[in-house]
């Protein structure tokens, strides 16, 4: 299948920093990052999209709402300082707004939801910028119809699409 040439990608993931290269050289039309969880990475991805002179890069500042350990994502009430950080220090970045996974077996959806919603509240006063241009990335095939009622801008469904994954032919 062939893909339009002005098709834009979005990486959704853990980054870290030494892939960050790559990734900004090995995708041109990578048009958002949908996790940034720290300031060493968000430092990190400004340099590097000044350096390979690509356009401005959308973000999405990653929360873990649901308070796991194996989850990444800045806690709740570090994502004002976090918005901040790439918004006032990061030129080459663009604080789009805030995602967040919640748990597997969907037990927190609810509060997840809500979590990253009141958020999204304090960094758009934080920052001075209308609720509207703060993006919510909340919720995947399990609960996307939840998320949406919640207030998310942008759900993952990828398991709708291409099936549930295999866990267990673990890549090494």
């Amino acid at each position: 299948m062939q893909l339009p040439q002005d098709i834009e990608w979005h990486f959704i993931g853990n980054l870290q920093s030494n892939k960050v290269k790559p990734l900004l050289s090995g995708v041109p039309n990578l048009a958002m990052l949908e996790v940034v969880d720290n300031q060493k990475v968000a430092n990190h991805l400004d340099r590097m999209v000044s350096t390979l002179k690509r356009n401005p890069l959308k973000v999405l500042v990653e929360v873990n709402t649901s308070g796991e350990e194996s989850k990444s994502g800045i806690d709740p009430s570090n994502c004002v300082d976090l918005a901040k950080h790439v918004k006032l220090s990061c030129p080459n970045l663009v604080f789009s707004g805030l995602m967040t996974i919640g748990r597997p077996d969907y037990t927190s959806t609810p509060e997840n939801f809500k979590t990253l919603s009141n958020c999204r509240t304090e960094v758009c006063k934080a920052l001075e910028m209308p609720e509207e241009q703060c993006e919510l990335s909340m919720g995947m095939s399990g609960d996307f119809e939840l998320a949406i009622e919640m207030g998310s801008t942008n759900v993952r469904i990828g398991s709708t699409i291409f099936g549930p994954r295999d866990y267990s032919k673990k890549q090494e």
